[in-house]
């Protein structure tokens, strides 16, 4: 006998119309109660009741093909959009309904892999499974939100996310300068010798439990650490943990893929691709992973105002990003626009004593590189690379005296670049829409 009821179309919409507006997870189900599909919601209500409209914006022809067969839905709410995100994995995985079947066989969908064979594991998102020794959660269906999951929770577990293997015996790393996400409170630099190797796979232990789904379990974990260490008077270690126990708190609360709108990343673009193309043409000794870009913009034809983004191994790192009101130039002088807000931020990072990025971007020709050329000089500070990439022939100008280079337009070394001076120039925008917004308010 077969205790399942079979719901209305009348009824579906109207048990969706009664959900809560909170991240969470939705199966689809059959007249047996067999479960057809799972999928992520931002906002439960919103989600699931678009599957019952008329007119449906979701017109996949798997999900046309399983809709006829729904007769009842079941959701589970979760605390963030990230515990969403890795609860559709797992029940995706454990589950492997038949509508989800083209995730399940699919190469193309990411995986987050964490390193186990690795003296000191790191954490990546991959679409390939081809380590026996690494731990790989997933696959996930949304790429974008994987990896900005990967950013929240690095600000809980500061984890290594960068490419080279890190030996414990190797002694030289103590004499290696951390890189910016160390700077940022987003790794514990096991590649410079900032942390032991027990304390770094204490870390990746408890990030494998949130992984998992223990959530509960990690925060008892981290409260009992911190227990220890204060009763041990390693109050600064003690405070640290404090830190890490906030952050995962207000993964909940802040754990939203919600951001500024970036740039799209062009679908051909390949980001390592495009960084080991930036060394070769550019001529650099390494591998750029930290670029920055500037982007000057005028507000209302008068005042100008400046953006600076920062991407980490060719992504968007938004807690590198900020913004500059133009204080010393008078009119619109971007020249002096630019020299002014280069100096202001390489004299921040001097006082700092933060990492320099490996290149820096200008958006314009040759007179916009020499200006910010030039303000680097006064500071005493230079980057690796400077680089002004003009907007209309799409010309790149580097070195001293300039040299200019004309890249294919499907040139990876092209791409990234104009990838990174888009997304300068949003969020300049967005800036003056900030700007605009308070002139608005003081003038009624």
């Amino acid at each position: 006998m077969n205790p399942f009821t079979a719901m209305t179309p009348d009824d579906l919409k109207k048990k969706a119309a009664a959900l809560p507006r909170t991240p969470g997870v939705y199966l689809m189900k059959n007249a047996r109660g067999a479960v057809l599909y799972v999928g992520k919601a931002n906002a439960l209500r919103d989600r699931v009741g678009s599957y019952f409209q008329e007119a449906r914006s979701d017109e996949r022809p798997q999900i046309a093909a399983m809709m006829p067969q729904v007769a009842d839905f079941e959701v589970i709410p979760a605390e963030s959009e990230v515990d969403a995100l890795l609860m559709e994995a797992r029940l995706i995985k454990d589950l492997q309904p038949k509508y989800n079947a083209d995730l399940r066989d699919s190469k193309l969908y990411p995986y987050l892999e964490i390193t186990r064979g690795d003296d000191f594991p790191r954490v990546f998102v991959t679409r390939q499974r081809d380590n026996r020794k690494s731990k790989y959660y997933g696959p996930f269906t949304d790429a974008r939100g994987l990896r900005q999951a990967v950013q929240l929770l690095q600000r809980v577990f500061k984890f290594c996310t960068c490419s080279r293997p890190i030996r414990a015996d190797d002694v030289k790393r103590r004499f290696e300068r951390p890189c910016l996400l160390y700077h940022l409170s987003r790794c514990t630099a096991p590649c410079a010798d900032r942390v032991s190797r027990e304390e770094y796979l204490r870390q990746i232990e408890l990030l494998q439990r949130f992984l998992d789904g223990k959530r509960k379990r990690v925060l008892r974990d981290l409260e009992s650490r911190m227990a220890e260490l204060s009763k041990r008077l390693e109050f600064e270690k003690a405070g640290q943990v404090r830190d890490q126990i906030r952050a995962f708190e207000a993964l909940g609360k802040r754990g939203s893929f919600d951001f500024f709108p970036e740039a799209t990343l062009p679908p051909e673009m390949d980001a390592a691709k495009g960084l080991a193309e930036l060394q070769r043409v550019l001529e650099l000794t390494a591998l750029p992973r930290a670029i920055e870009g500037v982007d000057i913009s005028t507000l209302g034809g008068s005042d100008s105002v400046a953006s600076l983004v920062t991407f980490v191994d060719g992504r968007p790192f938004k807690s590198g990003y900020r913004r500059f009101r133009i204080k010393t130039v008078e009119g619109l002088n971007d020249f002096a626009s630019i020299g002014e807000v280069v100096a202001r931020r390489f004299r921040r990072l001097a006082e700092e004593q933060a990492p320099l990025p490996d290149i820096l971007l200008i958006d314009g020709g040759r007179g916009q590189l020499q200006a910010a050329t030039d303000a680097l000089a006064e500071v005493g500070i230079r980057p690796a690379c400077i680089v002004a990439l003009a907007k209309r022939e799409e010309l790149l100008y580097f070195g001293q005296p300039p040299r200019e280079l004309r890249l294919r337009r499907n040139n990876p070394a092209l791409l990234i670049l104009q990838y990174v001076r888009d997304e300068a120039h949003r969020f300049a925008v967005h800036y003056h829409h900030i700007l605009r917004g308070k002139r608005f308010r003081a003038e009624r």
